[in-house]
């Protein structure tokens, strides 16, 4: 149940997934949120989104379609590192993809009624003035549009999509999808040259109701399209419209996957003949092209791929990117029974003499970046994106890289859709600020949602950490190593009840015993049988003692509850101190308890600690740690974002603290503001502030340490921040 502590050899081995800093990285220098170019006078919640994106010639303004809203969005990136709304061009339809044709903007508009009955158009929108300047009709519903790179045509993938509710999804559902091709002049289509080029008959899965999903262009006027759920690539000539080549995506044998939704992370599964049915496809030159198999039918290879424009298989990934995910924390265990990270968007662009090839993972919310060697490409890091990204655009002639990140969760109150902007430069890359080591099976040890901090009380740099009920069957200790940079996750202990993975936990805080044992804070939940408790375990994990709320608390505690645990003393003056979230039933609004418990006289005693006022949302306390005479304390509000006002650390001076017997008067102790956490979150990697401050540890150095939960990569961009505050003599 627990890895074995990994030797430095080992340790410098595993690192080999990660960039070895001596060239370039991409980092983030911005964070967009398109909400900002809702026009004035539209209710702020309205929901929106960015999916398809592209860059204008001088790269200086970032195109964007926005499905929910009807709307093709426009950013000027002028100051790449300020980005400013531009304005938006609304339609009575639903634009799913973008291009720019030199002066004008393409856009492909569904106005579907139906599935049956599907239809949309190509508008032409000019860049300049923002005006819709025609519209060619299409006859189906449009999906992604393409320019070649001569500015000759563009070409039109006609997806006409299945109901998926409609016969379990199952194919043919007619009518059938094709691929529009028009003539260009100065970035306009000529309607009455579009050419159909007929798909079906081509695809050994659903022949007659061919779905194309994604089309590139190479420098030959070469034509890639995927026909998705058919699990097909076809190769057409579009001067003379004619199909070249076609064949099977194929299928992927993967071994070394999580393929179950259970709670845990375990990456011993295998999976035989998964179709790879590819979403994305890029040309690298003009013979050869890569794919992302997002899957989306029947199949979902984990992986990226890449064949010559005969079939030819050059290159296959497998799920080495979904383990490089893994080994940063962004493994989506939600989906392990599906398509895992979901590799969906592709862009390969060349900066200065070296071809990057840029992938997304839908489900992942990060960008693996790899060099194209011309054969097994090079991997040289991973991007923080925002939830979901689906679109790319490199602009090398500005060193920059933009990715569209689609899903909005503002009617759940949750993060909106961002574009989010990369430079390329010299430096280490600022991002993961946390990975995992591998595990004795070579797979890296599976992590998330790092919810309570503690530090080793004789050996400085050595942290712990533990995982909240995200991972509800796998409840673990994690041991970090933060001399290394990133910091490295070294060791998982799970905790154990008779054997076997404790169950109804939810870890929010974690002290050293000063025995190589640890206190684990468990916040309880009613409505999952979850209680509010705390636990000795040893230092294999196993619980030795479990410690339930005094009567006197028993049905008060509510779902917000213990979120920290710390130490004060020792032997028999040992007392333990417990954060609680939120107020309880019986505390005066805006105040919360600070619980004090005596292992030796069983004695349990509390003070009441004075809460921020909440500008939206509520306020509560994420974190206690005991150092030098104090009590450091995380508070923080819920929002997100823009909307995010309160993540800070505060303290408690120990001659303040002093616990009464619960059932009487409670005092209320004085706290004082020690950091605001926000403008280190909002610089730590240049994006939006995160939600959940939820650990905070001092080091036997004296040193202060930050980490944030990732909520598991569920509604969560899955990042993880492990900030380096220095030492408390500075940050007090």
């Amino acid at each position: 149940m627990k890895s074995r502590l990994l030797v430095l050899t080992a340790a410098l081995a595993a690192s080999a997934a990660l960039p070895a800093h001596a060239d370039s990285v991409f980092n983030r220098i911005a964070t967009f949120p398109v909400a900002e170019n809702l026009p004035a006078g539209t209710d702020a919640k309205t929901p929106t989104s960015s999916e398809i994106i592209k860059a204008s010639a001088d790269g200086k303004t970032l195109v964007y379609s926005d499905s929910p809203l009807g709307a093709v969005g426009f950013i000027d990136i002028s100051d790449a590192k300020a980005p400013r709304p531009a304005g938006i061009v609304k339609f009575e339809g639903e634009p799913t993809s973008v291009v720019v044709a030199g002066a004008k903007v393409l856009a492909g508009v569904n106005t579907s009624e139906s599935f049956k009955n599907p239809s949309g158009h190509l508008a032409v929108i000019d860049l300049a003035s923002r005006k819709i300047e025609a519209t060619c009709d299409l006859g189906g519903q449009p999906d992604s549009v393409a320019v070649s790179l001569d500015g000759k045509f563009a070409a039109v993938a006609i997806e006409n999509e299945r109901d998926e509710d409609l016969n379990d999804g199952e194919l043919p559902q007619l009518p059938a999808g094709d691929l529009k091709i028009f003539n260009l002049s100065e970035g306009t289509p000529d309607c009455a040259t579009m050419r159909t080029v007929d798909l079906t008959g081509l695809a050994e899965i659903g022949a007659e109701d061919p779905e194309p999903e994604f089309v590139d262009f190479n420098a030959a006027g070469e034509i890639a399209l995927t026909l998705q759920e058919n699990n097909h690539i076809v190769i057409i000539d579009a001067a003379t419209a004619r199909v070249t080549a076609h064949f099977s995506a194929g299928a992927v044998d993967l071994d070394g996957i999580d393929i179950r939704n259970d709670g845990a992370l375990d990456f011993t599964g295998s999976q035989q003949e998964a179709l790879r049915e590819p979403d994305a496809i890029k040309w690298l030159d003009n013979d050869r092209f890569v794919v992302a198999n997002e899957g989306d039918y029947h199949g979902g290879a984990r992986g990226f791929t890449i064949f010559d424009k005969t079939g030819k298989l050059l290159y296959e990934s497998g799920p080495s990117l979904e383990m490089k995910i893994a080994a940063a924390g962004h493994y989506p265990e939600k989906r392990s029974n599906k398509k895992g990270v979901e590799l969906e968007g592709l862009e390969v662009a060349k900066f200065g003499d070296t071809q990057y090839i840029f992938v997304a993972s839908e489900r992942g919310s990060v960008v693996g970046v790899y060099k194209d060697t011309g054969a097994e490409p090079e991997f040289v890091q991973l991007l923080p994106s925002g939830i979901g990204p689906e679109g790319l655009v490199a602009i090398p002639s500005r060193n920059l890289l933009a990715t569209a990140n689609e899903t909005d969760l503002v009617e759940e109150g949750g993060v909106r859709s961002h574009v989010m902007l990369y430079e390329l430069g010299e430096g280490p890359a600022a991002y993961p600020m946390i990975v995992s080591a591998d595990d004795e099976n070579g797979k890296p040890i599976g992590w998330g949602a790092l919810s309570g901090l503690a530090a080793d009380p004789k050996e400085a740099g050595k942290l712990y950490a533990v995982s909240d009920s995200f991972y509800r069957s796998q409840p673990a200790i994690f041991t970090i190593d933060a001399t290394s940079r990133p910091a490295r996750i070294v060791t998982k202990t799970v905790i154990t009840r008779d054997g076997q993975p404790a169950q109804k936990l939810d870890l929010e805080g974690i002290a050293s015993d000063g025995n190589d044992g640890f206190w684990l804070a468990s916040e309880g939940d009613a409505a999952k049988l979850t209680p509010n408790a705390i636990y000795h375990v040893n230092a294999r994990g196993e619980i030795k003692q479990e410690i339930a709320l005094p009567a006197e608390l028993l049905g008060k505690d509510g779902r917000f509850g213990y979120e920290g645990i710390t130490t004060l003393g020792e032997g028999d003056d040992l007392t333990l101190v417990m954060a609680v979230q939120r107020e309880w039933a019986g505390d005066a609004k805006g105040e919360v308890k600070l619980l004090a418990y005596k292992p030796k006289a069983k004695e349990w005693s509390a003070v009441r600690y004075p809460l921020e006022k909440a500008e939206k949302g509520w306020v509560g306390l994420s974190e206690v740690t005991a150092h030098d005479g104090k009590l450091y304390i995380v508070e923080r509000d819920n929002q997100i974002g823009a909307e995010a006002r309160l993540k800070a650390v505060y303290a408690v001076a120990l001659e303040d603290f002093r616990p009464a017997a619960l059932g009487g008067e409670l005092p209320l102790v004085t706290k004082t503001l020690v950091r605001d956490l926000i403008p280190d979150l909002k610089a730590a990697t240049n994006g939006y502030v995160v939600d959940k401050v939820e650990g905070f540890a001092i080091d036997a150095a004296g040193d202060a340490y930050v980490v944030t939960d990732n909520d598991g990569v569920d509604d969560s961009s899955g990042e993880t921040l492990f900030l380096r505050l220095g030492t408390i003599a500075a940050i007090n």
